[in-house]
C-alpha cells in the first residue's frame, strides 16, 4: 500500500492533482457505489458525459479502475465512507471526542 507522506519521484501528491468541483462530485458518487448511469442521472448530465468526467479522473490520479479510484480517493481524504476517513480531517465533533473518552474509561474499568 503506498503510503501518501512517503514521496518519490514516481508518486503523486495531492497539490500536483487538480480536479474540478464536478470531478469531486463524481468521485464521491462512485464511492458511494452508483453506476455511470445512475451518476448521470444524480447529476442531470449524460452518461457519455460521466463516462467522459470518470476517465479523466482515472487518467489525473493514475488509477487504473474503481476500486482503485476509491482507495486514491480515501487516502487522500477526498471522500468519506461511513464515517471513516471523514473529510473534517483533523477536526471531530466535540461530542465524538467526549464519548471515545468515556468508553475508553468504561473499557479500561472493566
Amino acid at each position: 500500500m503506498t503510503n501518501p507522506v512517503k514521496l518519490n519521484q514516481n508518486t503523486l501528491t495531492n497539490t500536483s492533482i487538480s480536479l474540478s468541483e464536478r470531478e469531486l462530485q463524481v468521485i464521491e458518487l462512485v464511492s458511494a457505489g452508483l453506476t455511470n448511469q445512475d451518476i448521470a442521472i444524480k447529476l442531470a448530465i449524460s452518461k457519455r458525459t460521466v463516462d467522459n468526467h470518470i476517465s479523466n479522473i482515472l487518467t489525473k490520479t493514475k488509477t487504473d479502475n474503481r476500486v482503485s479510484l476509491v482507495r486514491w480517493a480515501l487516502q487522500w481524504g477526498k471522500v468519506c465512507i461511513d464515517e471513516v476517513n471523514c473529510c473534517l480531517i483533523g477536526t471531530q465533533p466535540i461530542n465524538n471526542i467526549l464519548e471515545k473518552k468515556e468508553l475508553e474509561q468504561e473499557l479500561e474499568s472493566a
